[in-house]
Order: C-alpha cells, then sequence, then structure tokens
C-alpha cells in the first residue's frame, strides 16, 4: 500500500502534471539562500549550511531532502563592530543598539554554492548551483541585492522501485535499470534589505525541460519541470531589550496550481536560542527550535505534522539544519541580515 501511495506522487510529478517539483523547506527562514541567490554574500561571513528532511517518516520511498550550501562576500569592506557583535561585553546584540547603529550595505559581490538531492521513492533529482549577486545600499539603511544561479539538474529513476509482485510493470521501464538524463537550469531573484524587514521575489527551475521515462532511455515527449515562483517577506519586532518577534510569510507559485501561503513565527531571546511555529495552507504545521552554540556553529530542528490524508499514513516530517561560520571577523553569533 505504502508504494503504491508513493507511486502515485511520483506519477504526479513527473507524468505530465505540474505539481510542486522542488522541495518544501520548514526553516526557510534560517537559510533564505536555499530559495533565493540574491542572498549570496549577504553577511560580513562564509556561511556553511547542512540539511537533512525526511518527510512522512514511517511511509516507504517518502521524501528526503539533503543539501549543502555555503555562501560569502567578494570584496566587502564594511566591517564594522555593531550590536550584533558578541563580543561587546554587558551588551544584548539584538538591543536597542542593533537598530541604532544599523547601516546599508556597502556595494560588494556575493558568491556560493548549493548541492540539493532530493529523493521520493523510485525517483531523485541532484541539483548543483553556482551563484552570484551583488548588494548595494538604496538608503542610509536599506540594501538591495539581485543574484543568479547557473547549474544543472540530473534526474534519475530506480526502475526497480516500481516492483509491486502482483502488479504488472510496463517491462520497457522496468527492464531499463537506472535511467538518468541531465539538465541545464537557472534561478534568479532580488532581496530587499534593512534592519528590522526583508522582502524577497525568486525563481526556481527557470529553463523547463521535458521528461519521460521509458524505452530504456528518456525521451522529450511527455512530462516536463515548471518554473516556481517563491516570494518572501518579514518583519522584526522589538518586544524587550532580550526578546525580538519575527514573523515572516512565504508564498509559493507554481502555474498553473493555486497560490500556497506558509506563514513562520521566530521567538528569539538575545542571539541564542530560539523557538518558532508554522503554518503551510491545507497542508502542514510545524514546531521549530533552535540554537546558536557559538559565533561558529549553530543547529536548528522542526517537526510538521500533516493536515492532509497522508497524515494517516505517516508519522510526521522532521528537519535539522546545521550551520558552520568561517571568517567571523567581529564574532556575530546570530546573522544579521537573514535573522
Amino acid at each position: 500500500m505504502n508504494k503504491v501511495i508513493i507511486l502515485c506522487a511520483c506519477v504526479f510529478v513527473t507524468a505530465g502534471s505540474y505539481a510542486q517539483q522542488k522541495p518544501h523547506y520548514t526553516q526557510y527562514i534560517l537559510n533564505q539562500y536555499i530559495i533565493n541567490p540574491a542572498l549570496s554574500g549577504i553577511e560580513n561571513y562564509w556561511d556553511i549550511k547542512l540539511s537533512h528532511r525526511h518527510q512522512w517518516t514511517g511511509l516507504s520511498g517518502s521524501p528526503v531532502t539533503t543539501y549543502f550550501t555555503i555562501q560569502g562576500p567578494i570584496g566587502k569592506k564594511d566591517y564594522r563592530t555593531t550590536a550584533t557583535s558578541f563580543a561587546v561585553p554587558g551588551e544584548n546584540p539584538r538591543g536597542h543598539r542593533y537598530w541604532e547603529d544599523y547601516t546599508a550595505a556597502e556595494p560588494h559581490h556575493g558568491v556560493g554554492l548549493q548541492v540539493i538531492n532530493d529523493a521520493t521513492g523510485p525517483l531523485s533529482n541532484l541539483s548543483v548551483y553556482g551563484t552570484y549577486a551583488y548588494h548595494i545600499g538604496l538608503t542610509p539603511r536599506t540594501s538591495l541585492s539581485a543574484g543568479f544561479g547557473a547549474g544543472f539538474s540530473r534526474f534519475s529513476l530506480k526502475s526497480s522501485g516500481l516492483d509491486f509482485e502482483n502488479t504488472t510493470i510496463d517491462p520497457v521501464v522496468y527492464s531499463s535499470g537506472i535511467v538518468n538524463t541531465t539538465k541545464f537550469d537557472m534561478t534568479a531573484g532580488l532581496y530587499l534589505y534593512s534592519a528590522d524587514y526583508f522582502v524577497g521575489v525568486s525563481a526556481q527551475q527557470i529553463v523547463p525541460s521535458r521528461l519521460n521515462f521509458s524505452n530504456h532511455a528518456v525521451t522529450a515527449e511527455t512530462g516536463k519541470t515548471v518554473p516556481h515562483l517563491f516570494f518572501t517577506g518579514g518583519y522584526r519586532f522589538l518586544i524587550t531589550e532580550d526578546f525580538n518577534l519575527i514573523p515572516s510569510l512565504m508564498v509559493k507559485y507554481i502555474n498553473p496550481l493555486p497560490v500556497q501561503a506558509e506563514v513562520n513565527t521566530k521567538l528569539q531571546y538575545r542571539d541564542l536560542i530560539w523557538v518558532g511555529a508554522s503554518y503551510r495552507h491545507k497542508d502542514s504545521f510545524a514546531g521549530m527550535m533552535g540554537v546558536n552554540i557559538s559565533n561558529k556553529f549553530n543547529i536548528g530542528y522542526s517537526y510538521d505534522n500533516s493536515t492532509t490524508a497522508l497524515a494517516t499514513y505517516g508519522k510526521g516530517t522532521h528537519e535539522i539544519i546545521l550551520g558552520f561560520i568561517i571568517g567571523n571577523r567581529y564574532d556575530d553569533s546570530c546573522p544579521k541580515n537573514v535573522w
């Protein structure tokens, strides 16, 4: 029964439908770079993220997404001691001084790398992108960045995963072993950010590719990838000197599907620990928590509970993110611009 459910999900993705083809990320607020290349080089350091997401655990062949990202600045000269500096004695790096001292970014470049492996049942997609962005200050406190990514997506079908014992499978597919095809792909985005808000727009899978797994090969007859559009926005509220509340919104559009909205709220104590919650419209709700162990390492975890019929079969979704910081010149223990 589990295999039949997963097979149905695979068919929706590859056999001509326009379903969600890119992974979900519950903790997108911790690494917006994974959906928007314009964040390349946004901080004063090189930011490394490792993430593993297991969706609908307990369901055989359920989606599993693992990614590695690294991004950092080039030619950024506005290294400065601010209220975000962890080393300032007796001061809260997320208190009033943060707002008072914040200034827009000096013009600079940013580069990065994304490696994403997304697998569902017998299907998998390995995507690799190199990214570039340029940041410039529009006002004394507001910056704008524009970025793009270029790379490839390698689609694979492991036909042994289509063996349903008493179910007859088309032999031209089943006997073909592992079928692979590699397609060129691009991403692009804009990101407007300041001390207390951000607004972003990005597009993934810009280059549509036709796919069809049959006849021992991948042909250009039926099925295709489609562009995914993401709109994000968030605002930071200073509740007290020690607590910040950061509500955010992500809206996804995949033609011709209905628009899907996801709301996310994060409550942060200084720059040390945080808790949060999110709701994906007609899909799931989640709880999140994280800690900045030092100015060089941080960790975040989320658990999603589906509100769809799949909740009957699955046992929820686990997602973990590990963050590593290189070249943190002023010991920022918490991101300044992406929160």
